[in-house]
């Protein structure tokens, strides 16, 4: 196949089948569990907003792994994730290096973060969801808003992207549970204080579950809208599989289509940890037995 190929119409025109790869352009290991990869995906460079996903393959026979583009860039054509191994899928992600090669990257998909000029934001990212927490701070200070940024993490190697935080926050707040780096405590600790001294207009939560149930929690007295990026179980990405459907407002919502953002004081989170841990032996399982030597069976 030749870039020549395509009409000028075409959105591959003036692509090269090697920049149709998605190569591992840089990877970067941040903790001996969190992995940053900055991968070639022109296309979706090209297309991705704040608050949006892809579908990873790593191989053909691999699970589809939905991971948050955490940045891209459209001169260089490339997109950068963060994720954590914690489960087989993102184990195997992890083992692969500069200049291979990911079998399949689908995206962007899901719908973007709707970003306006609010007034206060107040952005909330726990652990990994810091990565998806970046892009929605960033375009939220291009709209204009006051940007206060609250990180928190266990400890402090788990604090990510501190840096790119810092050039775009108006107030950066960094807390850990066992206050090993900024304030000890929980991030909702910080929310709670924040709240009580000046006017919130909007606040923005992605980490774990039981994280930003409690920031819904924190707000819903307050009565400031607050949006949370939900991550349930998910497989085709598309909305036809219905594995990642949640109930907001009473209704059943698919977060891949409708999400993954929603009202968090809409939604029911018992149902979500439910339908989330509904799986837990089978990753146990693939965990211990589907790794030899750090390939498949």
């Amino acid at each position: 196949m030749n870039e020549k190929e395509y009409p000028a119409a075409c959105k591959l025109a003036g692509l090269t089948p090697d920049e149709l790869r998605n190569t591992i352009v840089q990877k970067e290991k941040l903790s001996p569990t969190l992995t940053r990869m900055e991968i070639r995906a022109p296309l979706i460079a090209r297309a991705a907003r704040a608050g949006q996903f892809v579908m990873v393959w790593v191989g053909e026979k691999s699970e589809r792994v939905p991971l948050t583009i955490c940045d891209w860039d459209v001169d260089k054509g490339t997109i950068t994730i963060i994720f954590q191994e914690v489960g087989f899928s993102t184990k195997e992600l992890g083992q692969l290096e500069e200049g291979e090669d990911i079998a399949s990257i689908a995206g962007p998909l899901g719908k973007p973060t709707e970003i306006d000029n609010f007034g206060t934001a107040v952005v909330v990212g726990g652990g990994v969801g810091t990565a998806i927490a970046y892009p929605i701070a960033k375009s939220l200070k291009k709209a204009n808003n006051k940007l206060i940024v609250v990180v928190g993490a266990r400890e402090k190697s788990l604090i990510l992207l501190e840096d790119e935080m810092r050039k775009i926050a108006d107030e950066l707040i960094i807390t850990t549970d066992d206050g090993s780096y900024g304030r000890k405590g929980l991030v909702t600790d910080a929310l709670s204080e924040l709240l009580e001294s000046q006017k919130v207009d909007m606040v923005f939560a992605a980490g774990p579950l039981p994280m930003m149930k409690a920031v819904a929690m924190t707000t819903q007295p307050y009565g400031v809208k607050t949006i949370v990026s939900l991550d349930p179980i998910m497989i085709d990405g598309t909305g036809m599989c219905g594995g990642c459907r949640v109930t907001v407002g009473g209704k059943t919502m698919f977060t891949c289509v409708d999400g993954p953002d929603f009202d968090a004081h809409q939604v029911d989170w018992d149902e979500l940890r439910a339908r989330k841990a509904y799986y837990f032996d089978e990753e146990n399982k693939a965990n211990a037995n589907a790794l030899v030597d750090g390939a498949r069976k």
